[in-house]
């Protein structure tokens, strides 16, 4: 799981009030509004019924503050910042496998991660925690609902879940385990394709995809081409998505970013020399459960005619965060600029639309449950025009044979396209 005091006012606060009140005096109006929160402070401490934790305090009205910026930007005390880190680095933890993030107040899973506790208890994408243990999740911060939900493995520990629109509630009691996310899985599908599934964007998602074509080319089997799956796929690291890109192609611009001011525009190429798939044909997978990183890799691929995307529409997350340090106090984990495909869309709170729709056969207990509402539905998302989009459904078979996706992408790769509307023109 990944998580999403001032000044001196006759207590030692520490360094992240300083932090505070230095950047509220230098904003346009800040110290207006220094002098209002100093105020606030100094009644709410003096007058309060109990004597009030001043670190406490001073925490919530960063994370408060934050928050009215947008469902992404979040306060990293040192704690949080070590296990994003640990996350990051994809080293193992104890815990659940659950890839998470605050909305409206509760705690939403963006996705299980594959072959964890969460996944095999059942948890789905979009399911909405709402209490851990005997703990209600509103009123909690987003680290605090992570943190009581990791722990030693072989421990117990009960979260309930409302689901779909009807809010079904649903009790899972998880064993914790140690928590080693493998990004990288591949197989062969239908005697000639290699199927690649990426679950996750940390600092080893290259090296293992580069390790599993390797594999492919080395077992003798002459391969159709690749499958690239990157359904319920949440994220992660943008310099992984970038080498992850340049794995299937030899040049073009894979990604571009921009912040508030012309100076902040970065764009990112592919490199010769990286492209490790010969030239193979292409199917990428997506469902409302890839965000992020995955994004923007089925963006690219697709803008670049380099490979056919199939399944749903895509979650939205069209934006970039980057980690500030603070210092011994944490990191400021800030959305910074957005991110723009090879022909300079935008999929900020609209996402990516397949160039094949291919819904999957969902069971009829889950039907309704399992989709994702995407960027768009989330409390304070950045907005992206008039024409923004939900997301769609975020259900992938446990069994590969009844996978209606996957058995379009393999059959497609085999020359039989699917029988469905093109929404796009396929790469041929």
């Amino acid at each position: 799981m990944r998580a999403t005091s001032i000044v001196t006012l006759g207590v030692a606060l520490g360094v992240s009030g300083a932090l505070l009140a230095n950047a509220v005096s230098a904003a346009p109006g800040g110290a207006a509004g220094l002098s209002l929160y100093r105020t606030v402070f100094e009644k709410a401490f003096d007058n309060y019924v109990e004597a009030p934790d001043p670190t406490k305090m001073t925490t919530s009205a960063i994370n408060s503050m934050l928050a009215s910026l947008d469902p992404h930007s979040n306060f990293l005390d040192a704690k949080a910042l070590k296990d994003f880190q640990t996350n990051m680095r994809g080293e193992e933890f104890g815990g659940l496998g659950l890839e998470v993030m605050q909305d409206n107040g509760l705690v939403r899973v963006v996705s299980p991660i594959d072959d964890t506790p969460a996944a095999r208890a059942g948890v789905l994408a979009g399911d909405m925690i709402v209490k851990i243990d005997t703990t209600p999740v509103k009123g909690l911060s987003l680290k605090e609902a992570v943190d009581k939900m990791r722990g030693p493995a072989k421990t117990h520990v009960a979260i309930t879940v409302q689901r779909g629109d009807l809010k079904d509630a649903k009790v899972f009691d998880i064993v914790r385990e140690i928590i080693h996310v493998q990004p990288v899985r591949a197989r062969v599908e239908g005697g000639d394709v290699g199927y690649i599934r990426i679950t996750q964007f940390n600092e080893q998602t290259y090296d293992a995809l580069k390790a599993a074509i390797a594999k492919f080319k080395s077992s003798g089997v002459n391969l159709k081409g690749y499958v690239l799956d990157l359904r319920n796929n949440p994220g992660g690291l943008l310099s992984q998505s970038i080498r992850v890109v340049n794995t299937f192609i030899d040049s073009g611009e894979i990604v571009s970013t921009r912040g508030r001011t012309p100076d902040l525009y970065q764009e990112y190429n592919a490199r010769a020399g990286y492209n490790l798939s010969d030239g193979k044909p292409m199917v990428v997978l997506i469902n409302g459960g890839s965000a992020s990183a995955s994004e923007i890799v089925s963006g690219a691929l697709q803008d670049l005619k380099r490979a056919t995307l199939i399944g749903t529409r895509s979650f939205g997350k069209g934006s970039v965060q980057t980690v500030l340090p603070l210092g011994e106090d944490g990191a400021l984990k800030l959305t910074t600029a957005r991110y723009y495909t090879p022909s300079g869309r935008s999929i900020q709170a609209k996402g990516i639309e397949p160039d094949y729709n291919v819904s999957e056969n969902i069971p009829d207990d889950l039907k309704g449950k399992v989709e994702s509402l995407g960027e768009a539905s989330l409390q304070g998302h950045l907005k992206n025009g008039t024409d923004e989009q939900k997301g769609s459904d975020a259900y992938v078979p446990p069994d590969p044979a009844k996978d209606t996706q996957l058995v379009a992408a393999v059959d497609l790769l085999h020359g039989k396209p699917p029988i469905v509307k093109a929404m796009n023109d396929p790469v041929k």
